[in-house]
């Protein structure tokens, strides 16, 4: 049976009374009154039966579209074993009201287990997450917490530590989340950022986006000028860092880059997972600057930026120094990243889901990115074009130099 009919604009539209379905078994009920909520309805033996699963845009745990498919499709997961949803979830609701959000971070961690990049990075996880930020929710029962608890445990360190606070925001994102796939908590993720916390929680100041921890930034005003001393720089390492800064990569990225990986008549970069830090693969679209640098090197094997040893890309130091004789030396290489957000946010009008999908970050929580199809390659395509644009407006069209030296 078709599923997926609905979509939230027209949800929202909807004025007639009554049920409109979204396919097999899931509705939209629109009372007299104009409140909609969610409603299954199967039939067990001989008897059809409703069960509500929650408001769509009221009560204190409103359930949007992808939620509602989530529970829809628990429900399915039941009846097709034979068991009876309203009991059985309802018996876990029960159970959930006595499971702590301690032990469900323990749970998600145990999941992670092997996953994390180093012992470190999961050491940073267990502490954030421990007694020296949320202590005041390790006791508290996972579906009873709240948006008010999730900013209590950040507002205190959102000035002063921004850079960890907003990593431990994401953090309690990705538990809740993982707790509302559980089925131990309903409703929208109280630590989610777009459209809840942004609304909250004070912005950085205008410094701390320009520098962020340690990763000093080009502020994104002096990005064309920069270019323009850049691209007057001969060598392989001036053309490895206009790469790296047009396709906002990570350094360890650029530098690794093979040509095998690099689809130029599709105009695409696919990183692997295995070169990646969150560990999935990643769709580059590239703009026709990069193009142009590629087909300035010439080469169809091997790393597209290899170093003077044989099998090894250029050092990061070398990058580094093209860098310091353009001028940019109150900057860092990972400081790009941080430009190219600051100038999406504040000079475009790209939707910042976009922006955080260039960087590779995972966008919303797990429900949200459970419903998301694809990686809106053509849609990225456009926003990088634009910051290359931005990055040659100074020099007007670009000139391909000629390498006389690797």
């Amino acid at each position: 049976m078709a599923r997926n009919k609905l979509t939230t604009t027209q949800i929202k539209a909807a004025t007639k009374t009554g049920k409109i379905g979204d396919g097999d078994g899931l509705y939209l009920n629109v009372s007299k009154g104009g409140t909609k909520s969610w409603v299954f309805i199967y039939v067990r033996g001989s008897k059809r039966r409703e069960m509500g699963l929650g408001a769509f845009d009221s009560g204190t745990a409103p359930v949007s579209l992808a939620l509602a498919r989530v529970k829809a499709d628990e429900v399915r997961s039941i009846l097709a074993r034979g068991g009876d949803p309203l009991s059985e979830i309802g018996a876990r609701r029960e159970r959930a009201a006595f499971v702590t959000f301690a032990e469900v971070v323990r749970s998600f961690l145990a999941t992670k287990d092997g996953s994390r990049r180093n012992e470190k990075h999961e050491a940073q996880w267990k502490m954030t997450l421990g007694e020296a930020y949320c202590s005041s929710l390790l006791k508290k029962s996972v579906g009873a917490i709240t948006t008010h608890d999730v900013v209590t445990v950040l507002e205190p360190h959102w000035r002063e530590k921004h850079e960890t606070a907003s990593r431990l925001r994401g953090r309690l994102e990705k538990v809740l989340g993982y707790a509302t796939v559980r089925g131990l908590r309903s409703g929208e993720n109280p630590a989610r950022w777009k459209g809840h916390l942004e609304h909250l929680l004070p912005k950085p100041a205008a410094e701390q986006r320009i520098k962020r921890g340690h990763h000093a930034a080009l502020p994104f005003s002096e990005i064309a000028s920069f270019m323009t001393k850049l691209r007057a720089k001969s060598g392989l390492s001036s053309l490895a860092l206009e790469f790296l800064i047009l396709t906002a990569s990570r350094t360890s990225e650029a530098l690794g880059a093979r040509w095998e990986e690099i689809d130029s008549d599709r105009a695409v970069w696919t990183v692997p997972g295995v070169r990646m830090k969150a560990g999935r693969e990643h769709r580059v679209p590239l703009p026709a600057r990069v193009l142009e640098i590629l087909r300035a090197r010439d080469k169809r094997v091997g790393l597209v930026f290899p170093g003077a040893i044989e099998g090894r890309p250029l050092s990061a130091t070398s990058l580094v120094k093209a860098l310091g004789a353009a001028g940019g030396t109150d900057a860092t290489l990972h400081g790009f990243r941080s430009t190219f957000r600051d100038w999406v946010s504040e000079e475009t009008s790209f939707p910042s889901e976009l922006a955080e999908a260039a960087l590779a970050h995972l966008v919303g929580d797990e429900v949200e990115r459970a419903y998301r199809r694809g990686d809106a390659l053509e849609k990225r395509r456009k926003l990088m074009e634009a910051w290359a644009h931005y990055g040659q407006k100074d020099s007007g069209h670009s000139v391909i130099r000629v390498l006389t030296a690797a």
